[in-house]
């Protein structure tokens, strides 16, 4: 009986299956989700999501691609969802990236794709008792917000240590209430609300300090000792790695929203308040952003005087040998802090 070979025809079939592999490899994401929080801070998101600049530019390199956005409260909860892969760009303060960074470093490894600004916050309070946060007492609670985790929380526990001495970062932990701007805001102003503080973010503290009742206790730049970091975008190696274009349209989208409020900050109020339904005037949000203090930019800024506060603390147990190990090589150009 004549015996039939395979050997060529399977041979061919492997080379056609090896050669498919790699087209298979590069399929990238066809839906993705990106998550903002409250206030001016995030207007280069808002920009990106009206403008839809990261369709734009994934179109640009061959992908469509439908994007969601979800608005969080706190960067706690929107780790969990990066995490779970549930989000794929998440946005909050240099506290929440951080820990997740040295959370996450051999495995997922969590990093930053770039700074969204620099902006000084400030703890506003309504108790006129309080004139530093030595003052604050068993009556006082103390919005931001994340406990712990937050900008606003590591910040505030920077200046507890200054204030009450080596070791005393935890003393105003127990006022603290995780709380968004909006609702933290709103019960600040009342005056009804156990809320007598909130550590917050423009344009809320401006807004907060136009009532007369109002007066700022702390500033964080007078904390970091100058001009910081306050926002950030992140996410995982994973994505990064199996969605490359994706990730640059995403990094293309974030220089231009960038580039615009910066060539224009009417246009850029007049934005805000279109996407945020905020019922300030132009002219409010506009005072805000010609403040030299609010700078628009992708640059990290001082965000390794945080990593040795959190290091020091025990909040974090790796320590970055540089800011550039916090992020993808991207920014690494950039000068950096």
């Amino acid at each position: 009986m004549r015996q039939i070979s395979f050997g060529p025809r399977l041979g061919a079939l492997a080379i056609m299956v090896a050669l498919s592999l790699p087209c298979l490899a590069r399929a990238e994401m066809t839906e993705i989700k990106v998550a903002q929080q409250y206030g001016i801070s995030y207007l280069p998101l808002m920009i990106i999501e009206e403008q839809k600049l990261i369709e734009k530019y994934a179109k640009a390199s061959g992908l469509d691609v439908t994007v969601g956005w979800a608005k969080f409260a706190g960067g706690n909860v929107m780790n969990d969802a990066l995490l779970s892969n549930s989000l794929q760009f998440a946005s909050g303060g240099v506290g929440p990236l951080i820990t997740l960074w040295a959370r996450t470093k051999g495995n997922l490894d969590v990093k930053g794709v770039a700074a969204i600004n620099s902006m000084p916050l400030y703890l506003n309070t309504r108790n006129p008792n309080v004139k530093t946060i030595k003052d604050f007492t068993e009556r006082d609670k103390i919005a931001l917000p994340a406990v712990k985790v937050s900008i606003q929380a590591v910040t505030l526990q920077m200046a507890a240590e200054k204030a009450f001495g080596e070791g005393q970062q935890n003393k105003l932990d127990t006022l603290t209430v995780s709380m968004s701007h909006p609702d933290a805001q709103a019960a600040l102003l009342s005056g009804q609300s156990e809320i007598t503080a909130h550590f917050s973010s423009p344009p809320f503290q401006y807004q907060q300090l136009r009532n007369r009742a109002i007066h700022t206790v702390l500033n964080s730049y007078d904390v970091l000792g100058g001009p910081a970091t306050f926002n950030v975008v992140w996410t995982t190696s994973t994505f990064r790695n199996e969605n490359p274009k994706l990730y640059q349209a995403f990094v293309k989208a974030l220089d231009e929203a960038e580039m615009r409020i910066n060539q224009d900050h009417r246009w850029a109020a007049e934005a805000y308040l279109r996407m945020s339904k905020d019922k300030d005037s132009v002219q409010d949000i506009l005072a805000m952003l010609d403040d030299p203090n609010i700078v628009y930019t992708t640059t990290p800024q001082n965000v390794m005087k945080y990593v040795d506060f959190m290091l020091k603390t025990g909040s974090i147990k790796v320590k970055p040998d540089s800011w550039k190990d916090l992020f993808f090589p991207n920014v690494y150009d950039l000068a950096g802090s």
